[in-house]
């Protein structure tokens, strides 16, 4: 016991240390994990005697991902975006799974490995993804909500494909695809998720109101739920996996009251056990497969990392996105998803591969996942790059997005960005002026100021056709709220090439940011943290006794109310 106590906390030390070495790289750290599985295994740095332990926690970190998977599924996001996303996602499966499929063919795989091989290539990694977004803050963009309705496309086939495998066996493989136990299977499914559907409305409610009270409680039957109905439907007599009752059992919580407060605790547990999968995934890939691969590693790396953006590239310009909307959400396909990586190795449990390909495609997530990383970080500084080659993907009318230009307008006043502070600074705006235009990159912002009529427009200010369609060059007065140092350097270089007589405003978010915008001829810079303790300051200053505090937080509310409208 002491053993396997002081090798779990050795691994454990140790996939830390290396996940911090990723962090500093500014890679994902589930490569240092995967490099860990290297060392422990392959390499043969550290001999281990109880990686079947270590493999055990491992099925927990699956359990986990999939329950949280399908518990922060939201149906709205797809909504929010509408048949565009379906078809695009729809499309993007297909066709990259089919060119995936003939090129593992060309690549002299046989048919079954091929097959995996093209699925496994289509899924690209929701938690990375919708991490890189978060962090950028551009979630709520349309190219934000577009990727992750796609990724959710893409999640739900998974699971689709996951029911698929669970019809199969070693030896059936063989035989072709067992069509009847296919449906059987089939039919299994869709009967659990109406018992945990049928949990989740009228079981969960009410047990969850009882156990209000108690946080631990409400974790602890969260868990008890979650991987005791994945435990079930796992049973032989049930014939499902693990992956697809975790998944339900998370879906079933969707909708609660509770799921985020379920969430966040449960995302803890779901990173540590999950670091053992990536462990074990690493300590399972044989380095004489990988060097024998290197040529359909390669190939198969260019292929995600640039095959498959151009793949949503073309199929958003066939729906009519702009160039920059299309090129950032094809920019987040482009790296191979944990899903791949759950599926490759339940195929090689089943024994439908071997450790070639999921060496192959191992190491085809390590590459994809590193370079893309980077790429999505840098996303609008390569659209600015590649904007020539990108126009060519505009083959219609921009008709998906919100193409009315403001040519009219002179003299004008734009405002960049329309978050709180940017809601506070239109109140005033339009008691001074008339002709305001609001340029955002939320389009539920836009929808929302349009209905109160006042002057819109979707998009990033650092499109040069928004900065055309905001007619910066004819504006009297430029303020944009976004802190964001790159994008208001570019902003003040494009308004004084264009437009000597306005007055531009920009927001930053530190000191040393301001003064490296005030020296790029900025007129004034907004720091939120500085003006708001001056604010305070003169109402202190003003009134000792803080009676303005009433009549001004009566203003704050009414203007929540006004945005929220």
């Amino acid at each position: 016991m002491n053993q396997i106590f002081f090798e779990i906390t050795l691994v454990l030390v140790l996939a830390t240390v290396l996940g911090m070495i990723a962090r500093a790289l500014k890679q994902p750290t589930i490569l240092g994990y995967i490099a860990t599985g290297l060392i422990v295994g392959p390499l043969g740095l550290m001999r281990l005697n109880n990686l079947a332990s270590i493999d055990a926690l491992a099925q927990f970190g699956i359990a986990f991902l999939l329950f949280l998977v399908g518990l922060e599924i939201d149906l709205n996001d797809i909504k929010a975006v509408g048949k565009n996303v379906i078809l695009v996602g729809l499309g993007q499966v297909v066709l990259t799974a089919a060119l995936g499929f003939g090129l593992a063919l060309g690549l002299g795989f046989q048919l079954l490995p091929a097959l995996y091989l093209g699925i496994t290539l289509t899924f690209s990694s929701t938690i990375i993804v919708v991490k890189i977004l978060s962090e950028k803050r551009t979630l709520g963009s349309l190219h934000g909500k577009l990727t992750v309705g796609i990724l959710l496309i893409q999640d739900l086939i998974a699971l689709f494909l996951l029911i698929l495998l669970s019809s199969f066996s070693g030896a059936g493989a063989a035989a072709g695809i067992p069509w009847a136990i296919f449906g059987l299977t089939l039919l299994k499914a869709v009967l659990a998720l109406a018992l945990a559907l049928a949990f989740g409305r009228w079981v969960a409610p009410r047990l969850f109101r009882s156990l209000a009270g108690s946080q631990e409680m409400l974790f602890l039957t969260s868990l008890a739920w979650g991987l005791g109905f994945a435990a079930l439907v796992a049973l032989p007599q049930v014939g499902l996996t693990l992956e697809i009752g975790s998944f339900f059992a998370g879906l079933a919580l969707a909708r609660t009251v509770e799921h985020h407060q379920i969430a966040g605790r449960v995302k803890s547990l779901r990173d540590f056990f999950l670091v053992m999968f990536f462990i074990i995934l690493g300590s399972k890939v044989a380095l004489t497969n990988v060097a024998a691969a290197w040529v359909p590693i390669a190939v198969f790396s260019f292929f995600v990392i640039v095959g498959n953006p151009l793949i949503v590239m073309v199929l958003m310009g066939l729906r009519g996105y702009r160039a920059r909307t299309a090129f950032l959400t094809a920019l987040g396909m482009g790296q191979v998803s944990e899903f791949s990586l759950v599926v490759v190795t339940l195929g090689a449990t089943l024994g439908h591969i071997g450790n070639l390909v999921v060496a192959t495609v191992t190491a085809v997530a390590i590459v994809s996942i590193a370079v893309n990383s980077y790429l999505l970080q840098r996303g609008d500084e390569l659209y600015r790059i590649l904007l020539p080659f990108l126009r060519l993907f505009e083959f219609r009318q921009p008709v998906a997005e919100d193409a009315a230009s403001h040519h009219d307008m002179e003299g004008h006043v734009v405002l960049i960005g329309c978050d709180h502070m940017g809601e506070s600074i239109l109140h005033s705006l339009r008691q001074a002026w008339n002709d305001v235009l609001v340029v955002d990159f939320n389009p539920d912002v836009v929808k929302r100021l349009k209905q109160r009529g006042i002057h819109s427009l979707y998009g990033d200010i650092s499109d040069p056709e928004i900065q055309e369609h905001a007619g910066l060059d004819r504006a009297r007065l430029v303020i944009s709220t976004v802190p964001n140092l790159a994008d208001s350097e570019h902003l003040l270089s494009h308004v004084f090439n264009t437009n000597g007589s306005a007055k531009v405003v920009v927001t930053a978010g530190d000191e040393a940011s301001a003064k490296r915008l005030y020296k790029r001829g900025a007129d004034y810079v907004l720091i939120p943290q500085l003006i708001g303790a001056r604010h305070l300051a003169e109402i202190i200053g003003k009134d000792a006794k803080l009676e303005l505090l009433k009549p001004l937080r009566e203003h704050d509310l009414e203007l929540f109310k006004s945005s929220a409208a």
